[in-house]
C-alpha cells in the first residue's frame, strides 16, 4: 500500500509528565475536535518519565505513546514530533482542551499558505480572578506580538524542521523562540478561536509565590529560562 495513503494528515503531539488527572480530558477533546472534520489524524503522547498512569491512560485514549526521559518540555515535544507521521503538526499541552473550531481554523490557515501559528487561550473555571486577569494580559500581549502560547501551536512539518524545532536550550519561553523561528519561514497566523488550559500552576500556589517566581524570571532574563532551577514554576511537579 502507498505510504501516502495511510499517513495521517495531522499529528497531534502531546508532551506529558505525570498527567493522569488532565490527560484523558485532553485526548477526548482532540478526538471530539478532529472526528467531525473528517480528517485522518493521530495522537502522539511523549511520556517524559512519568511515575503515574500517564502512559496507560494515553494508550486507552487512543494515542501512540513514545517514552522519553528528558524532563525538559522542548526536547520532549521534539521527540514527539520525530515519532509523528503527519505533515501537519499540532502541539497541545496535556492540560489543554481543544475544540473543532480551533482545529478547523488552524488547518484552514495552513491550507491558505501559513507555515504555522497559535491560538487564543483562556483558563478553566477554577482559575482565581488574578490568574484570569494575568492570562488576559500575557496572552493578549503575545497575540498582539504574533507569538504563540505553548499550550497550542500548529505548523507544517517542513517549516518546523527548517526552523530547527523547539529550542532545547530553553526550559521556558520556548514557544516564543519557535514562533520567531517559524515567522522566518513564512506567514505565522494567530487564531482568534481559543483553547482552554488548566490554571493549576496558580491554584497550587499563593498569589505572592507566583508573583515572586515571575519577578525573578524577569530579572534573570534569558539566562533564567535556560536554567532548570530558575523555572520551578513549570518543573517542580506541583499539580
Amino acid at each position: 500500500m502507498n505510504e501516502a495513503l495511510v499517513r495521517p494528515q495531522v499529528s497531534f503531539v502531546v508532551p506529558a509528565y505525570n498527567e493522569e488527572k488532565c490527560l484523558p480530558a485532553t485526548l477526548e477533546s482532540i478526538h471530539a475536535a478532529a472526528r467531525p472534520l473528517g480528517i485522518d489524524y493521530e495522537i502522539v503522547v511523549a511520556d517524559d518519565a512519568s511515575s503515574d498512569a500517564t502512559a496507560e491512560l494515553a494508550r486507552q485514549g487512543g494515542a501512540k505513546v513514545v517514552s522519553v526521559s528528558n524532563r525538559q518540555i522542548a526536547k520532549t515535544r521534539n521527540d514527539g514530533a520525530r515519532a509523528a507521521s503527519g505533515e501537519r503538526l499540532i502541539f497541545v499541552d496535556a492540560d489543554t482542551r481543544v475544540n473543532a473550531d480551533v482545529v478547523r481554523a488552524a488547518l484552514a490557515a495552513l491550507d491558505a499558505g501559513a507555515v504555522g501559528g497559535g491560538a487564543a487561550a483562556r483558563f478553566d473555571d477554577s482559575a482565581p480572578p488574578y490568574a484570569q486577569r494575568l492570562l488576559r494580559l500575557v496572552a493578549g500581549t503575545m497575540f498582539w506580538l504574533n507569538l504563540a502560547a505553548g499550550c497550542f501551536v500548529y505548523c507544517r512539518r517542513d517549516a518546523f524542521e527548517a526552523a530547527g524545532g523547539w529550542d532545547e536550550r530553553h526550559f521556558a519561553g520556548e514557544e516564543i523562540m519557535l514562533s520567531l523561528a517559524l515567522r522566518k519561514q513564512g506567514r505565522f497566523v494567530m487564531l482568534r478561536e481559543a483553547v482552554v488550559t488548566s490554571s493549576r500552576k496558580f491554584t497550587s500556589r499563593s498569589l505572592g509565590e507566583s508573583l515572586w517566581i515571575m519577578l525573578k524570571l524577569v530579572v534573570q532574563g534569558m539566562g533564567g529560562v535556560r536554567r532548570r532551577e530558575s523555572t520551578s514554576f513549570w518543573y517542580d511537579g506541583r499539580r
